[in-house]
């Protein structure tokens, strides 16, 4: 019943904070990069943070630890910042410089880093010094937001992704008997569900579209990169194993990199909005919208769900660890050759386009 109450609030509360929009001006205007023709509101993110806090106000009031509080305040730091950049399209260079400070605050305040990262080269334990730790801490925080951030560019693709991370989330900490994370992770994916389905155009259709804005985007980004160092670094929880964590955002990881590495190798800016996402090479090489979604979902899924696999399964983690690398290392040539694969392709078929 909590996450059928749950899902309640968060299908109101983005219902009644979309109808402000229009008159507050933060909506979604088209533009050559957008694949909408209509102004959408941008308060899905506010929405879904907010019916987060109405759950756990109400269904966990006992179970605020300090570094939780921690969490939280650095989300609707995060959260205010979104709203800024949708509203005056903030300079990435100070989006950055915020998102640094509040890795310092997680770091610092919170207690939370990257100290530890297992034994990814063999039997030897991979353990960082305090300098290395928070720079490679800082660098997780920043590119976690922002992965999510990029992949935010067809309907339900970021509340998909989204989903199936922390649907995974969930797993290994139930399995490690981690029940208030757990659960936490569970009420993430139900409040994101109602948010998917009007951003769809489901039940009421598209004149209720909404979208996540980018305070949606990097509080989603942040909630992972969270919950990935609790889950790992923590020495109480220790849900699972760093590598593990690899396998669970290896989708908007990989995509953000390649991406990064492209922009780059062309003299572009890292952070220069294109149309050269998985997504976008999806729809242009003809699958539509909802397949597209449904394909990058599924992907992410199987990417999971091997992680989860051999955490449960103690599949050594220097062997999981070049798996991941071979992986994108195959996910990179083939995402850089799309192209040139599919006309080999079509041309060994015989096929004439």
């Amino acid at each position: 019943m909590i996450y059928f109450y749950t899902f309640l609030i968060s299908f109101v509360m983005l219902l009644s904070i979309r109808m402000i929009a229009d008159k507050i001006g933060l909506v979604d205007i088209p533009n050559e990069r957008k694949l909408h023709c209509d102004t959408v509101p941008l308060t899905g993110g506010i929405s879904i943070y907010i019916s987060l806090i109405i759950a756990l106000v109400n269904f966990f009031p006992s179970n605020f630890i300090f570094s939780f509080n921690i969490y939280l305040l650095c989300s609707f730091s995060l959260i205010i910042l979104g709203v800024l950049d949708d509203y005056y399209d903030i300079n990435f260079k100070v989006r950055l410089l915020i998102q640094g400070i509040i890795s310092f605050i997680m770091i610092f305040q919170g207690g939370d880093s990257i100290q530890y990262l297992g034994f990814l080269i063999g039997g030897d334990v991979i353990v960082l010094n305090k300098f290395v730790s928070y720079v490679i801490t800082v660098i997780a925080v920043i590119g976690s937001i922002n992965a999510f951030n990029m992949v935010d560019g067809i309907d339900g693709l970021l509340g998909g992704l989204a989903s199936v991370t922390f649907t995974a989330l969930g797993v290994v900490f139930f399995n490690s008997d981690n029940e208030y994370l757990g659960a936490i992770c569970i009420l993430i994916v139900t409040v994101l569900a109602p948010y998917i389905l009007l951003n769809l155009g489901f039940p009421l259709g598209r004149r209720f579209k909404i979208f996540m804005g980018d305070a949606g985007s990097m509080f989603i980004g942040f909630s992972v990169v969270w919950m990935l160092i609790r889950g790992t670094q923590e020495p109480s929880i220790v849900a699972f194993r760093p590598v593990t964590a690899l396998w669970l955002v290896a989708l908007p990881l990989m995509d953000m990199v390649t991406t990064i590495t492209r922009r780059m190798y062309k003299g572009h800016s890292p952070f220069k909005p294109d149309r050269e996402h998985l997504h976008h090479i999806c729809l242009r090489i003809g699958l539509s919208p909802l397949l597209t979604l449904f394909l990058i979902c599924f992907m992410a899924s199987a990417c999971a769900i091997v992680g989860i696999y051999s955490d449960i399964y103690g599949v050594a983690e220097s062997t999981m660890f070049i798996a991941f690398l071979c992986l994108f290392f195959v996910y990179f040539t083939v995402i850089n050759y799309i192209f040139s694969i599919i006309f080999f392709i079509n041309k060994l078929l015989g096929i004439t386009i």
